[in-house]
């Protein structure tokens, strides 16, 4: 199954229609535009000529068969397979160092087999989703935006091979995705990595009586909470409140315990400081559960 990246919504709401329906279980891939909607092609399409009503397109959204109000939508990143070249941008006003920029400025990366070429370097790829929820129950929230249902999150770490639950606040969840990057830093400092088109492998699967603090991402090697809010100390408490409540649940620790493990051997990172609410992230190695 396929959507085509010509069905996009700029707010994940529960009224969007959806677009296909699939079974738990299926797999689906999403054909996603950049977060410029594509409009950003040379180093001469600047900052100032983007259309911002169509800002961060995420495609579908999709209808998942049985999800129901309560459920968790587990969604397996299968693969991402980016196109050959991407864009990153600069403004003045833009990201962390918005009142030192002087200048607009565009600059195209040219990707290919694991690498970037840009900036006259070399640089790895690391693919990975910055937009992907579930609709809300209550009002839409705009795409650019990351909150509890997924939205713009930016987190490095929802790439291929990791696992993201989302939560189920409406019939069929209604996900949808989009914004990739072919390479992005956490903390996204200058509100753009190297935005680029491609599309999205991803595994649907709808899970019944478990609860987990979503946005959760489960991998090989780590277990992550996922927060998103008006600060870096709103987001970075919420998301280790988050994870200690994820380990008295789920283990034999008190609380006081698992603070203490917490602090021992639990990382806490910045996945993006530059959208409307920020989003932080704690991670936990996966033999710290046993």
């Amino acid at each position: 199954m396929r959507i085509s990246k010509q069905h996009v919504i700029y707010q994940m709401h529960r009224n969007n229609p959806a677009v296909t329906r699939c079974r738990s279980g299926d797999t689906v891939v999403f054909e996603t535009c950049d977060c410029f909607h594509d409009s950003v092609r040379s180093e001469t399409d600047l900052v100032s000529g983007v259309d911002f009503s169509r800002i961060n397109p995420a495609t579908g959204p999709l209808y998942v068969e049985g999800a129901e109000a309560g459920d968790l939508l587990r969604v397996d990143i299968l693969s991402i397979r980016l196109d050959s070249r991407g864009a990153i941008v600069s403004a003045p006003g833009l990201g962390r160092l918005a009142d030192l920029i002087g200048k607009e400025q565009t600059v195209i990366g040219e990707v290919s087999g694991d690498s970037i070429r840009i900036l006259g370097r070399e640089l790895p790829v690391r693919k990975m989703v910055g937009v992907i929820g579930t609709a809300p129950a209550g009002e839409g929230v705009p795409t650019g935006s990351p909150h509890d249902h997924g939205g713009n999150l930016d987190c490095t770490e929802i790439r291929e091979g990791a696992s993201l639950y989302l939560p189920v606040e409406v019939e069929g969840a209604l996900l949808a995705m989009g914004d990739l990057h072919a390479g992005m830093g956490d903390g996204e400092i200058m509100g753009a990595g190297l935005e680029i088109a491609g599309e999205v492998e991803v595994r649907v699967e709808v899970v019944k009586n478990r609860k987990l603090p979503t946005p959760f991402i489960e991998t090989s090697e780590q277990v992550m909470t996922l927060a998103s809010g008006e600060s870096m100390e709103e987001a970075a408490e919420r998301a280790i409140r988050n994870m200690a409540d994820y380990l008295t649940q789920t283990t034999k620790l008190s609380l006081e315990e698992a603070g203490m493990l917490l602090s021992m051997a639990g990382d806490l990172r910045v996945c993006q400081i530059v959208n409307p609410n920020v989003t932080m992230r704690m991670e936990l190695d996966r033999r710290c559960l046993a």
